[in-house]
């Protein structure tokens, strides 16, 4: 008697174990999923800007000239993300870091700017 209430026990229990790794393996992929997904939106969303901005570049072949070009995008995205880290940030080192990126990199778009003015890109 004491085995067959211990053989439906047992099946009963199995199939509950059996049943909660199911539903913990359904929620463990969906969490990841939803972290995936969540991390490809966030970007994404930081690097459309960036993006758009080097696709709307042409490339001249000018070795010289798309270097300094491209860069000085390049310059240029990173003030406007260390403007964002002033303005929401929370963290001090991370706000005292960003206000040393602007203004380094707004030297350096300025250095960009001044060989651009100077140069024409060389036909190949």
């Amino acid at each position: 008697m004491y085995s067959l209430q211990l053989k439906k026990f047992a099946r009963g229990t199995a199939s509950s174990l059996v049943l909660t790794g199911l539903i913990v393996t359904a929620l463990s992929t969906s969490l990841t999923a939803n972290a995936d997904t969540m991390s490809s939106e966030a970007k994404t969303m930081s690097m459309d800007h960036m993006d758009m901005d080097h696709k709307q570049m042409k490339m001249t072949g000018d070795q010289d000239y798309d270097f300094a070009m491209m860069m000085r995008m390049h310059h240029v995205q990173g003030v406007k993300m260390a403007q964002k880290e002033i303005e929401k940030g929370k963290d001090p080192d991370m706000r005292a870091a960003a206000k040393k990126i602007v203004e380094a990199q707004k030297k350096e778009i300025a250095e960009f700017d001044k060989w651009l003015a100077a140069h024409s890109p060389k036909s190949k």
